[in-house]
């Protein structure tokens, strides 16, 4: 399963690289995937019906109770054929469909296909909500497109709100579910489900999650606006995958919660006010993407109540309707895809005579619909038969929870399905009296390739059918599971004469009328008062929202750092102090000093800050912002952190240069000081009494420690790792997951900065002033001015910019310091450094070379972006990290390699140097990608137009940059 997974997720980066050279071949290549997890699964299938359950177990972060549990039963088999089926049959479409964007559409639905295998095999509810946000992050990116029209980006950001909010929601839940039941995997919490407490809760916010994702009234909305996606993401997310996934949960949770108020009541209401809510809007919709999306929400109403209400028969129904509604539904979008490529309209009033022209399409068209209209021998028929009958006992015999109205909802929605299939036949194929017959394109071989991916789905709700044994036997073991309060039901084409029968016939019935009188029901609709529309309080919802925040925004964010920092402070005072005066910590009398050296070190600290405060020079408050952070990392030498002295020495200066950089766009004084003398007395006031409150903290931190230190372990294993080095081991080895998060951080952080400041850099460049020409540097001494190209580089500087003495020893020095950062990123597992402060070195050596030459992307031999360097980091510490799965480790684990080489000897290196790398190579594209954007957002005029050409009039650009 994982390694399936992985194949989803490795093939679908391949094919947008793949893409310009084989065309509309990547579909093909993307079909394979899912078609080898359907042999895959086919071939499971005998043993996982019979009851076995293959599982698949890695600890992630065993020790914090993350796990991940794949686990393939019965319903997970059911689901997995759904997904690869109808994804393999919509790639195979999509190849001939798309016109442009193939390897970026078909990468996205392969991707997709991936994930929704590891939402169904998924045994950990932590697992299963991470795949659930991916289905939502790449349907976001799907519906959206490349983002051409606005329609495209508000129904992805509809899409995405919509159920990332429904999501949150279902991850409270989950917590207080697995908290309750003391365990997270989903196959115990449903063998033995917690009860009371938070637990009615818990399934209530459970089940928000499932009605977002299954697009269930009335937070349905979003399904219809998503109709402006391609027909491949239609027909496969909308119909057979992402909208099931909520319909699975409720299937996967149902043999457990069935029983557990208020469950059943919340999921027959919302389902079947779907049901019918949804058919009846499909009868008047005048598109046929949104008539099938209407009626998915409808159907998808149907699933929910069938698997919630949690019985035997209601299950199997269920299951046959869930089979027959994957293929019949995605063929009918798959089919309206191919009307619009013969037509250029999915209009219902613009279309006419279709039928005639294409017999086939129509005979497709029309299997699919009859089986969504429950015709026999068709798979709905089946499961239309199956659940009818299910409800007519219940409602005879059942336990007396309103059955008989569950009863006449589904007799509703069964005979508006008919009625709203009729209409979607009628509307696409029909010859329209009084309207010429649509002109039509000529198809060519892209008609007929998209219609062989058509007729298998047919096929197979009609296999389905016909073949009621198989079907039967496919979804028997799942249904088996659930108590069965009456006689089994067992799937047949005929049960001889029966209730179930008769409610078919009268609902099929009852919808052809339907259709005769929608004339009527027209005008009666027209005159009624309108519900509300879902659309519409979507909008206003959201225009509330903005509303709030713009109010909130104007009356806190007022442009102040003083006021904010007061804030954060005064309430860190609040509750962090109030939590300390309300407990009787002792605070013992720590030694003044431990060394005769931390005290001029500390005096330096103290009257350094005390200068900044009073500084008035912004070049100087930044020289004693270093020097209070020089210091401090004094401070950590003398204690015996040299790995820390190291880094917080490295990042001061680089830190300084950068201030420095930054500076030049700013004015040489601060500004006047702000608010009354009441006011700076209240700052004063607040601030010592926060640094008062962080020094008694600490104090009282290191008196309440009630198990042994960490500290102890990690020096007791540090050898384990390969190192000696505790402080490098516990970074790459011991604690590598947070490493590998906050590396994440600081990339996406840069990439963040480095925006912002080249788009507000080129927006000060256009309105800085001009200095006067008396002021402009005029170089008066030309014998310093060097005539050696001693840096590449350089040559694009202006003569008098350029320093013979400086160009030299950067020559000199930046080969040397490149070679002492690769010797601390190899050495720290031995020795202090690493591969944080090997790439702050590197980060140096480059902010060297730029402060000489106005560039440092020059010093590599090949032009190289600073993204693809830093990016290239986390990818190789991630698959360093992930490595170990493949030879049966855990992730992010190490291993000592040992080797005798002939001239070298013997050698021992750990596989945790390559994740070391990852984070060295990371770090120094970060470096590089802040000097990119600082330094041209910082130049002034004259600069810019030197270096472009132009006058220091036009405003400055960033063609320097790389960035």
């Amino acid at each position: 399963m994982l390694v399936l997974i992985a194949a989803h997720a490795a093939v679908a980066a391949l094919l947008p690289a793949l893409a310009p050279r084989a065309g509309r071949a990547v579909w093909w290549v993307a079909a394979l995937v899912p078609l080898a997890t359907l042999v895959w699964a086919a071939a499971l299938a005998p043993s996982v019906l019979d009851g076995d359950t293959p599982v698949e177990h890695f600890g992630w972060a065993p020790s914090l109770g993350l796990e991940v549990f794949l686990r393939l039963d019965a319903l997970s088999l059911l689901m997995t054929g759904v997904i690869s089926g109808v994804g393999a049959a919509v790639l195979v479409y999509g190849a001939r469909y798309t016109s442009e964007g193939h390897g970026r559409e078909s990468a996205l639905l392969l991707a997709f296909a991936g994930v929704m295998l590891g939402l169904v095999t998924a045994d950990n509810l932590l697992v299963l909500y991470v795949f659930w946000e991916l289905t939502t992050v790449v349907s976001f990116l799907l519906i959206a497109g490349r983002g051409r029209t606005r329609e495209h980006r508000e129904a992805a950001q509809q899409a995405l709100v919509v159920t990332t909010g429904g999501g949150l929601a279902m991850l409270l839940g989950f917590v207080m579910l697995g908290e309750a039941a003391g365990t997270y995997r989903i196959s115990e919490l449903v063998a033995d489900p917690p009860d009371g407490g938070y637990v009615p809760a818990a399934l209530v916010l459970v089940l928000v999650g499932v009605f977002t994702k299954s697009a269930q009234f009335p937070l349905h909305g979003w399904l219809p606006a998503a109709m402006v996606a391609p027909t491949t993401v239609s027909a496969y997310l909308h119909a057979a995958a992402m909208v099931k996934a909520g319909v699975y949960l409720t299937a996967r949770l149902a043999p457990g919660f069935a029983d557990t108020e208020p469950w059943r009541p919340l999921v027959l209401t919302v389902g079947l006010l779907s049901l019918v809510v949804g058919a009846w809007r499909a009868l008047w919709e005048s598109d046929l993407k949104r008539v099938l999306a209407y009626g998915t929400i409808s159907e998808l109403g149907l699933l929910i109540a069938l698997f919630g209400y949690g019985t035997r028969d209601s299950a199997l129904a269920g299951e046959v309707m869930l089979l027959a509604h994957a293929t019949f539904k995605a063929s009918l979008f798959l089919i309206t895809g191919l009307v619009e490529h013969h037509t250029g309209t999915r209009e219902i009033g613009r279309l006419s005579g279709l039928g005639r022209r294409r017999p086939v399409l129509l005979t497709l068209a029309a299997l699919a619909a009859a089986s969504m209209a429950g015709l026999p021998p068709l798979a709905g028929y089946l499961g239309h038969e199956a659940y009818l009958d299910t409800f007519w006992n219940a409602a005879r015999n059942g336990p007396g929870a309103g059955e008989e109205w569950v009863l006449a909802a589904l007799a509703a929605g069964s005979a508006l399905t008919v009625t709203y299939a009729i209409r979607y036949l009628w509307g696409a194929f029909a010859s329209l009296p009084g309207v010429e017959p649509t002109p039509q394109e000529d198809p060519g071989d892209r008609a007929l390739g998209m219609a062989v991916p058509i007729t298998a789905l047919v096929a197979a709700t009609l296999g389905l059918g016909v073949w009621y044994t198989g079907t039967e036997a496919l979804t028997e073991p799942y249904a088996a599971l659930l108590p069965s309060p009456q006689e089994p039901y067992h799937l047949a084409l005929w049960h001889g004469p029966s209730p179930a029968l008769l409610l078919s016939a009268a609902a099929l019935a009852a919808g052809l009328l339907l259709y005769r009188l929608r004339p009527a029901l027209s005008a009666v609709r027209d005159r009624s008062p309108r519900a509300p529309d879902a659309q519409g309080s979507y909008r206003q919802a959201v225009r509330g929202l903005d509303g709030a925040a713009a109010w909130l925004t104007r009356r806190t964010q007022v442009g102040s750092l003083p006021v904010y920092l007061t804030v954060l402070l005064a309430t860190v005072l609040l509750v962090p102090g109030a939590a300390l005066l309300l407990r009787d910590v002792p605070l013992p009398a720590p030694p003044l000093w431990n060394s005769a050296v931390q005290v001029p070190l500390a005096a330096v600290v103290l009257i350094t800050a005390l200068a900044l405060a009073a500084a008035r020079h912004r070049l100087a408050a930044a020289l004693l912002a270093g020097a209070v952070g020089y210091g401090v990392a004094g401070l950590f030498l003398v204690q015996g952190a040299p790995d820390l002295a190291l880094t917080q020495f490295l990042i001061e200066t680089l830190t300084l240069v950068v201030i420095v950089l930054v500076l030049r766009g700013l004015p040489a004084e601060l500004g006047a000081r702000t608010g009354s003398r009441r006011v700076r007395r209240l700052r004063l006031a607040v601030a010592t009494a926060a640094g008062a409150l962080v020094a008694v903290l600490a104090l009282a931190v290191s008196t309440v420690r009630r198990e042994p230190a960490v500290s102890e372990f990690y020096t007791d294993h540090v050898e384990e790792a390969g190192a000696h080095n505790v402080v490098n081991a516990v970074i790459v080895d011991f604690r590598a997951l947070d490493t590998l998060g906050e590396i994440a951080v600081l990339l996406v952080t840069a990439i963040g900065v480095g925006a912002l400041i080249g788009v507000l850099g080129g927006r000060a460049a256009t309105i800085r002033a001009r200095p006067p020409a008396a002021d402009r540097y005029e170089p008066t001494a030309r014998w310093a001015l060097p005539h050696e190209q001693w840096l590449p580089e350089a040559r694009e500087l202006p003569a008098h910019d350029r320093s013979l003495l400086l160009e030299i020893l950067t020559r000199l020095l930046f080969p040397s310091v490149l070679v002492l950062s690769l010797y601390l990123l190899y050495s720290g597992h031995l020795r202090p450094g690493g591969g944080f402060a090997g790439g702050l070195v590197a980060g140096q050596a480059f902010t060297l070379r730029y402060l000489v030459g106005g560039r440092a992307d020059s010093a590599f031999a090949v032009p190289l972006d600073p993204r693809l360097v830093a990016g290239g980091g986390l990818a190789l510490a991630a698959t360093a990290g992930l490595a170990p799965l493949a030879f049966g480790g855990e992730p992010l684990g190490g291993a000592l390699v040992s080797v005798t080489l002939p001239v070298l000897g013997h050698l021992e290196a750990t596989t945790t140097l390559v994740f070391d790398t990852g984070v060295y190579l990371l770090v120094t594209g970060v470096c590089l990608k802040l000097l990119s954007a600082v330094g041209p957002a910082q130049e002034t005029p004259e600069e810019a137009a030197g270096k472009s050409g132009g006058t220091p009039d036009t405003p400055a650009t960033a063609t320097g940059s790389r960035a």
